[in-house]
């Protein structure tokens, strides 16, 4: 299967693993990226058996709604049954990195409300060790520099993602170079430099659980513990 195919099916298997958990009130969080929208496409098939959606990104919030789907406001809801979202990279801890999309702020506090999270993701996604994909850093413009410079100090190699604003009006770091053998201890290392929105470290709240697409079919996968 081509990467398109991989993505379609591990949405599908997204959409028939939540089905069973819905209710007629149950809201869905959906995050933002390519895998995410062949999930988004799937979604007007089961309309009737939710209420609607909080949308990780203004670019999610408008393909759902042009689908017929129901945007509601984060503020407005108390829970979410399911929170639906890719990754760059997955560990076998199911710490991720995200934030290739520009949306790791908002995708973090979606999964903060949600009861569960379930990643989808090919095979490609899938690493022993965290930083092959360099790691984004939401940041406040007016701290640019100097994060860029407390990165270097941490060992990184941080570029400036020149044309890029997030939905926060906020800039965007890709930090190179790491080798990240403790997720949720760099993960904190970094929300504390002044500056700093959030990073794409999904440690403090990993995935619930992993849906991984490969040729072989989509495998689930719970997080493992050393």
């Amino acid at each position: 299967m081509n990467q398109d195919e991989l993505k379609k099916a591990v949405a599908q298997a997204a959409l028939d693993y939540i089905t069973p958990k819905l209710e007629r009130d149950s809201v869905i969080g959906v995050g933002t990226g390519s895998t995410t929208n062949f999930f988004i496409d799937l979604l007007p098939s089961i309309r009737d058996q939710f209420s609607g959606t909080v949308a990780s990104s203004e670019e999610t919030a408008r393909r759902l709604e042009k689908l017929g789907i129901p945007v509601l406001e984060l503020n407005d809801v108390n829970e979410l049954v399911v929170y639906i979202d890719g990754a760059d990279e997955s560990n076998p801890q199911l710490e991720l990195i995200k934030g290739g999309g520009a949306a790791l702020t908002r995708e973090k506090v979606v999964a903060a409300v949600a009861r569960e999270f379930v990643c989808i993701a090919d095979e490609r996604k899938w690493v022993d060790i965290l930083g092959k994909f360099p790691l984004p850093v939401e940041v406040i413009p007016m701290a640019r520099s100097y994060v860029a410079r407390q990165l270097v100090q941490l060992g990184g190699q941080p570029v400036y993602r020149e044309g890029v604003t997030t939905d926060n009006g906020n800039v965007i770091l890709d930090v190179y170079n790491l080798s990240i053998m403790e997720a949720r201890k760099l993960e904190t290392e970094i929300n504390q430099i002044a500056g700093v929105v959030t990073n794409g470290l999904f440690a403090q709240r990993p995935a619930d659980v992993l849906l991984l697409s490969s040729n072989e079919g989509v495998r689930q996968i719970r997080p493992r513990y050393s």
